[in-house]
């Protein structure tokens, strides 16, 4: 946030802070929030460096294109495992 808006709110009595702040979340659920959107990231890059598209790598997990999008924007409603299993199917590596 830009540093003159912020001072702005707070002289106006707004509390400014981040989502984990505002959720009341735990160092452990941060993390585990920030290792899903690194690993929905990857999945993408993954994907688009081994020239697959969408539908492929869905039939592969034998899934649907949708959830691969859902997967690739970071959906709360994907599973840390279905993360995982789309990032081998990529050829990513276990390491």
């Amino acid at each position: 946030m830009d540093v003159r808006k912020r001072r702005r709110l707070e002289a106006a009595g707004w509390t400014v802070g981040s989502a984990a702040d505002f959720l009341g979340l735990s160092d452990e659920e941060i993390a585990l929030v920030e290792m899903k959107i690194a690993l929905s990231a990857r999945v993408k890059t993954w994907r688009t460096r081994a020239h697959m598209t969408q539908a492929a790598l869905a039939k592969r997990l034998k899934s649907s294109q949708s959830r691969v999008a859902k997967i690739e924007a970071g959906d709360p409603t994907v599973s840390l495992d279905l993360l995982v299993l789309a990032s081998l199917a990529t050829g990513a590596l276990p390491r």
